[in-house]
């Protein structure tokens, strides 16, 4: 990223050499980022500010449609305000709904609990069908079989902060910025030439890595399980086919926020929830609607596993937690 910060300040869109170097440099980033989510074609990538711009612009574009129970925000918002229908969990996967919908939004790995969904797979009569891919991208394979639609932000897979991806299979939705000829006119405004340079690199490396940092992250995940062994009342969300990057806990008789920052205190960086929601005071909408009992709810923390966790930090975290659960209930 560094040249684009320093020196190299053209403007894609430009036609002088300055301009085309960086043009260049948007155009293998774009490469890059469309092999990662397995795009056939790099032109199917549009860049954004993040997967909150992606989400906003597609389910502004379909008014007559659904959304999961489990979304993230950025989805759920969104929704609300364009007046898409909130789905039921009963419905999800398992009944089609009583009419067809223009669009279907569900992701893919849920950011609270880290399920696997499959949303090309669902048995829904939709014109089209939206994931957010955020939680998968670089860390699963992507299948955007049957998708019209998938979001992603590039600092989930160790980009920056403030870029992000819209995937377009063929139909582009509706502009939601307008004034300019940028992305193929989906998205006009100066494109971020240093962050998605810094995006493309990263997405070129997590391609290389994918596999090894998916044995890795699942060897995390194993070790604070292990750890956690012959813990009494607690037990852990996300059912059998999870991401292993997320492991989602829920502790009875304790209250989440507290064993947060207790862990913090002892050097780890958990959360209770959703971090774009983390001051919220209201109970996780992903566990209310898998039906997980209060205390349990009130319980629950989030782990999350990435490309600088340790074995050792993976086994000093379950100690931790056992050692500040014990406490907490004895106070309690």
């Amino acid at each position: 990223m560094l040249p684009f910060l320093e020196s190299e300040f053209g403007n894609p869109n430009s036609i002088h050499s300055l301009g085309q170097r960086a043009r260049y440099a948007v155009e293998r980033a774009r490469t890059h980022v469309a092999e990662l989510i397995g795009a056939e074609d790099p032109s199917q990538v549009i860049f954004t500010s993040g997967a909150t711009e992606g989400n906003n612009q597609v389910l502004s574009s379909y008014p007559n449609g659904a959304v999961s129970p489990f979304e993230h925000s950025t989805v759920r918002e969104p929704a609300a305000a364009f007046g898409l229908e909130l789905l039921g969990s009963e419905d999800l996967l398992i009944i089609p709904p009583k009419k067809p919908f223009e669009l279907i939004s569900c992701m893919t790995v849920n950011n609270e609990i880290g399920t696997i969904w499959h949303p090309g797979q669902l048995n829904y009569s939709a014109e089209h069908v939206h994931s957010d891919i955020t939680q998968a991208v670089g860390k699963i394979p992507i299948d955007l079989t049957n998708l019209s639609f998938a979001t992603f932000s590039g600092h989930k897979f160790f980009g920056p902060k403030g870029v992000g991806g819209l995937y377009i299979e063929s139909t582009a939705p509706k502009v939601l910025f307008f004034g300019g000829e940028q992305e193929s006119h989906v998205r006009a405004g100066t494109l971020n030439v240093a962050g998605i340079v810094g995006m493309g690199a990263a997405a070129q490396i997590a391609s290389d890595e994918l596999d090894s940092s998916y044995a890795q992250a699942k060897k995390l995940r194993n070790i604070v399980l292990e750890g956690l062994d012959g813990t009494a009342d607690f037990f852990v969300n996300g059912g059998l086919d999870v991401s292993p990057y997320i492991l989602s806990l829920s502790f009875d008789g304790v209250e989440g926020e507290t064993l947060v920052i207790e862990m913090d205190h002892a050097g780890y960086a958990i959360s209770s929830g959703a971090a774009c929601s983390s001051g919220s005071t209201e109970p996780s909408h992903v566990l209310t609607a898998l039906g997980i009992d209060q205390g349990f709810l009130r319980g629950t923390v989030r782990v999350s596993f990435g490309r600088f966790c340790s074995n050792e930090s993976a086994s000093g975290l379950s100690k931790s937690l056992r050692h500040a659960v014990d406490l907490l209930r004895r106070m309690h």
